[in-house]
């Protein structure tokens, strides 16, 4: 399953309910395009567990406001609509499974 594009208009629905893990983005940025593979990895093997989706900065301004986002990439790990983890920069899988994994 490929990775779910997230706008303000429906973010809250998707992630309103269990484990989310969302990628703040934008296509200038290299070190988003480093990481995209690693979250289009883990979209296929998280699918029926987590959600994961990607917000464009971008396009979403008001959500990476919402969300304190400074530098990107920064990925949020919400469940049931409640942050619970971020993490700034690029960085391997297992840091991401971990949070992952600790929550489902």
């Amino acid at each position: 399953m490929a990775t779910i594009h997230l706008t303000k208009d429906g973010f809250d629905k998707a992630v309103s309910q269990g484990l989310a893990m969302v990628d703040f983005w934008a296509s200038w940025c290299g070190p988003c395009k480093m990481l995209a593979p690693v979250i289009e990895d883990l979209a296929g093997r998280y699918e029926g567990k987590a959600l994961v989706g990607k917000v464009n900065v971008d396009d979403e301004p008001e959500l990476a406001a919402r969300f304190g986002v400074m530098s990107i990439p920064t990925v949020v790990f919400l469940k049931d609509g409640v942050e619970i983890d971020r993490k700034v920069g690029v960085m391997p899988a297992d840091s991401f499974t971990a949070v992952l994994d600790a929550n489902l």
